[in-house]
């Protein structure tokens, strides 16, 4: 099970960075967004949706927790099929 907050890396890709959604389809096809770092200018990066199974945790690096109880809003909506 995908852990929000944790960074995680897709074994095909190497894409990587910080899971800020995740979605169950009955399908059983579920998805993690995965949003990465900013580029070495400060530019954001888009973040993209990964199938569970393609993901590894990146055990070296602290879990982002967020206290956003008054503020509760998601980041990007999850993937269409």
């Amino acid at each position: 099970m995908i852990k929000l907050g944790t960074t995680y890396k897709d074994k095909i890709t190497g894409f990587a960075g910080v899971a800020t959604g995740f979605v169950q389809y009955i399908s059983g096809c579920n998805q993690a967004l995965i949003q990465p770092r900013c580029s070495e200018d400060g530019a954001m990066r888009e973040s993209q949706w990964f199938d569970q199974q393609r993901l590894d945790e990146v055990l070296c690096v602290p879990v982002v927790e967020l206290d956003n109880g008054a503020t509760p809003g998601c980041d990007r909506a999850a993937p269409r099929r």
